[in-house]
């Protein structure tokens, strides 16, 4: 395709601003003949007047929708701000994503799709997922969940990891997801400060009341320690003040929003975030470890844990949190001794745990750990499926670190690269604490990873044709 002249394209922007604020006009008039809330108005005006500049501008960047849904999806915005419910905006953006990208794949075949191993063990995965739906204990209960989320994450991978091409696609990535952390972060440290929504009198949450995700201090603990390995990278890899700024000011943010969630493994994870960008800058390993775990004994005491009412200090031996995890675990073998092919089937875990588990206190409990979570949904095939899945993805992440500081790539692509593998080793470590086995942050890091291992892959095969060329160049002149 041939550049577009930027006579035209400015013509083009200002007719698409013209028709916008035509659109915009005729909403703000709504109200004077049909009964809107006067928020929803302003909300609609703002939404509808950017509307065509958002369409042109997603058809030049396709990777802006595609991050629209993955934040909205993934970090609840719109029930963060409920504000922003009633426009449906995961659902109004997913079908333009994947349009937009057959445009580009068929239509004028800028994006060139690739495959990997990981996609490869990804796709596997999702196919034994699928086949433990129809064997399910409750098949509505797992279809419900695979329909409304897993089938939605399979569809995204590929998407992200072809349409995030260039320096620029990561680094638009990078402040999204950082930005987005923002958001999620000043409304928890707000509800803390307010006393809105605490479990257990002393733990935050968001949007509780309306049975979101972020209403579990845990679940919310772990969408909060997603962005945080993107913030601290924009720190370490010094590209401009403004990134290097913002992920200063983010990791600050996102970590006391952590600190208010009282989430063991979501502390644990942060560790995990910080011991592998410590890697790369400092060289003591002595230091490394000993500042590591002073500064995990400092998290703990910030958050108070001592002070939780379940598995605090005033709890003697195991405290309960701990007992009921382990309670989980075991029902979650016993799940996978019992079905050993196909386990009890997706979101099945909590139904079964009453008949599975070897102590019952009159409630069902979720399984509280990724590995087992895997294990008892999905079987012994899904596990090791699974754990080969992760193996890969951290492989590839950690090879693309090494290729692209070898290489000397952009400083976007660098902070993206060590941005993964920080984010792979939180998401290991919380894992056995946190379930996560079946939601988004691990999937949108393995899209992400096959993406940036796919750059370094090129750049490398570019590197090594200007140096045949430049080779072959010098002995035609000798």
């Amino acid at each position: 395709m041939t550049p577009q002249d930027p006579r035209v394209a400015a013509e083009n922007n200002q007719r698409a601003m013209l028709l916008g604020g035509a659109l915009a006009a005729c909403v703000a008039a709504l109200p004077f003949f049909v009964p809107i809330p006067p928020v929803l108005a302003i909300v609609a005006v703002i939404g509808i007047g950017l509307a065509p500049v958002l369409v042109m501008a997603a058809f030049r960047v396709p990777f802006i929708l595609c991050l629209v849904f993955v934040v909205f999806s993934f970090f609840r915005i719109h029930e963060a701000f409920p504000v922003l419910g009633p426009f449906r905006i995961p659902q109004l953006v997913a079908a333009p994503t994947i349009a937009i990208l057959a445009w580009r794949v068929l239509g004028t075949r800028e994006v060139r799709p690739f495959w990997s191993r990981e996609l490869t063990a990804f796709t596997i995965f999702f196919v034994l997922v699928t086949i433990g739906v129809f064997t399910a204990t409750s098949r509505p209960t797992a279809m419900a969940y695979w329909s409304a989320t897993y089938v939605k994450i399979f569809a995204m991978v590929p998407t992200i990891a072809w349409l995030a091409r260039k320096p620029a696609d990561f680094g638009l990535a990078s402040r999204a997801i950082v930005l987005a952390g923002i958001l999620i972060a000043a409304v928890a440290l707000w509800n803390k400060s307010q006393g809105i929504g605490l479990v257990e009198g002393t733990r935050v949450t968001i949007a509780r009341d309306i049975g979101s995700v972020l209403g579990d201090p845990n679940d919310l603990s772990l969408v909060l320690l997603f962005p945080l390995s993107f913030a601290v990278a924009l720190v370490v890899c010094r590209g401009s003040w403004r990134s290097t700024l913002l992920g200063a000011g983010a990791t600050v943010c996102i970590l006391l929003a952590i600190i208010a969630t009282q989430s063991r493994g979501g502390l644990m994870g942060a560790a995990a975030v910080f011991a592998v960008v410590g890697t790369r800058v400092i060289k003591s390993k002595v230091v490394l470890l000993g500042g590591g775990a002073l500064a995990l004994l400092v998290l703990f005491a910030a958050a108070g844990i001592s002070g939780r009412a379940s598995g605090g200090a005033g709890e003697s031996g195991i405290d309960e949190s701990s007992m009921g995890r382990l309670y989980a675990w075991g029902a979650a073998w016993r799940m996978a001794l019992g079905r050993p092919l196909t386990g009890v089937g997706l979101d099945n875990f909590t139904s079964n745990y009453f008949f599975y588990s070897g102590h019952w206190d009159g409630m069902n409990h979720a399984v509280h750990s990724t590995w087992f979570g895997v294990l008892g949904e999905t079987g012994f095939p899904g596990f090791i499926a699974f754990v080969a899945m992760i193996v890969l993805t951290a492989v590839a992440a950690y090879r693309a670190v090494g290729a692209t500081h070898t290489q000397q790539s952009p400083v976007e692509v660098r902070g993206m690269s060590l941005a993964l593998l920080a984010g792979i080793a939180g998401f290991c470590v919380s894992g056995t604490f946190l379930t996560q086995g079946f939601t988004w942050p691990f999937y949108i890091l393995l899209a992400l990873c096959v993406a940036t291992s796919q750059y370094a892959k090129e750049e490398s095969r570019n590197a090594t044709s200007h140096a045949d060329a430049a080779s072959m160049a010098i002995k035609q002149a000798i």
